[in-house]
């Protein structure tokens, strides 16, 4: 008798179809045609249903219409499998687990199509904000908190979190496990960011701002602040007063994650020929106790403390100026928001004197505003061309102590007069002032330098800081301490 191929013996259930793997591709092919094709495919469509309803998901997994927020709300089982979906799982001892994969392939496709399929036309206040939410459990399912990666209120993206393009962990196809989208993160971020960028265009912002209940369900994000500063003359009455408070919402957000940030970064050692203010806060117990041992009671089981020891917590610091240079010209409204945020925040440190500086073709000394980064943005003018020699003319007379200067100057230098603002900036360095150009200051690292420019300041010794916006707190933090 003849071993027949019944799925169980040598050549069997390695060489037969996995009904799990059949599964999971019916799903990413659905993906794959909702992304690039607008027109549904009912074959797809309703095996997909058919998968979904066969491992026990919620056919409104399948709903266009309904947001992943919707779907959580009325599956809660459902948020704790969201959270870091598209992360690495380790294998089972066994292998892979394919049932496993077939669920969280059902749930990714899900994230995708929300946030990837945005569509066409006009978008109203509630699609934005459905959108944003939907990005949120995308980043989630990243293993990034919600606006992390769209340069929000989250702050930090996943530093570390380094190139790679493969398709998955085992490198298989459209029917393989679920691809570690993780490894893109550097990449994702900007993306988000346009996609965001264009769903707010495609508003009629205008009138959404003029309704107070429109309004209020907007949620402030880079792209949407980008579009209220660029449009803020324009606006007036309610329109005007719900478009301010969208950025001072904002800008309260991210400066509560900045401020954090600053003050892990700016602190000085301790001063310890200042003695420590004798306050209960600063009481140290268990110095106190170490020291007076010698008292202790045995009988009365007491200790008599003879003497109190309190904590130092007075810093060392050296008062230092701080000029900030902004471009402020369209390419660089990112870097905007996050300098002026970030100028203020140091103006809020003891013995740090800001100065604040944007320009475009003209330059406008935003100093008196410095400590109020919701004043100065409205002071602002986005857009126009890029002349960095008129906003220099402004920085140089307030180098009065080199070395107790640093001058951070934000652009992607692409300057009409190159050779002459390098100069001046190359002297300024030379005076012995910490010159720190920075091509980007953004929460995703988006940002392009003038190669030109680049070479220049390597050559100089004052290389350029690009990135995240947590670069450049590490760079003051030595020079500000």
């Amino acid at each position: 008798m003849t071993e027949q191929n019944t799925g169980h013996g040598p050549g069997g259930a390695a060489d037969a179809p996995d009904a799990d793997d059949n599964r999971r591709q019916v799903l990413y092919w659905r993906l794959l045609a909702r992304l690039f094709d607008h027109e549904e495919q009912p074959a797809l469509e309703s095996a997909s249903l058919a998968v979904v309803e066969d491992i026990g998901l919620p056919p409104a997994l399948l709903d266009p219409g309904a947001s992943v927020g919707s779907v959580v709300q009325r599956h809660p089982e459902l948020a704790a499998e969201f959270d870091g979906l598209m992360t690495p799982e380790p294998e089972e001892d066994g292998g892979r687990d394919r049932a496993a994969e077939v669920r969280r392939a059902a749930l990714a496709s899900k994230v995708l199509l929300n946030v990837f399929a945005s569509g066409s036309g006009t978008v109203t206040a509630e699609q934005l904000a459905r959108w944003q939410s939907d990005a949120e459990w995308f980043e989630r399912a990243l293993g990034c908190r919600p606006g992390e990666l769209r340069g929000g209120r989250g702050g930090a993206g996943r530093a570390g979190a380094g190139g790679g393009t493969g398709v998955g962990p085992t490198g298989t196809g459209v029917g393989g496990p679920l691809p570690d989208l993780s490894r893109l993160i550097p990449a994702i971020g900007p993306e988000l960011g346009s996609i965001e960028a264009g769903l707010v265009k495609r508003m009629h912002l205008r009138e959404v701002l003029a309704d107070p209940a429109l309004a209020a369900r907007l949620t402030p994000s880079m792209s949407l602040i980008e579009q209220l500063l660029r449009d803020k003359d324009n606006l007036s009455g309610v329109a005007l007063a719900n478009a301010k408070a969208l950025i001072r919402r904002y800008v309260d957000e991210v400066t509560e994650v900045l401020r954090t940030q600053v003050e892990k970064s700016t602190v000085g050692e301790l001063d310890r020929s200042v003695p420590p203010k004798r306050v209960f806060r600063n009481l140290d117990i268990d110095r106190t106790i170490w020291k007076n041992l010698t008292n202790w009671d045995p009988e009365g089981e007491r200790l008599y403390v003879d003497r109190l020891y309190y904590r130092h917590t007075s810093r060392k610091t050296t008062p230092q100026r701080l000029i900030v240079v902004v471009d402020q010209s369209g390419s660089m409204v990112d870097s905007m928001v996050n300098c002026t945020i970030l100028a203020s925040i140091f103006a809020g440190l003891p013995k740090v004197d800001v100065h604040l500086i944007a320009y475009d073709t003209q330059a406008l000394d935003l100093t008196p505003w410095a400590h109020d980064p919701f004043e100065t943005l409205l002071r602002t003018k986005l857009g126009g061309g890029t002349d960095g020699t008129v906003a220099m003319a402004l920085a140089q007379p307030k180098i009065a102590e080199p070395r107790n200067t640093v001058v951070v100057w934000i652009s992607d230098f692409y300057e009409w007069r190159q050779q002459e603002l390098f100069d001046s900036m190359a002297a300024v360095h030379r005076s012995g002032a910490k010159f720190i150009p920075v091509g980007s200051v953004t929460s995703s690292g988006r940002g392009s330098v003038n190669p030109w420019f680049r070479e220049r300041f390597k050559d100089l010794g004052a290389p350029v800081t690009s990135g995240h916006i947590k670069k450049l707190v590490h760079e003051l933090k030595t020079f500000l301490t």
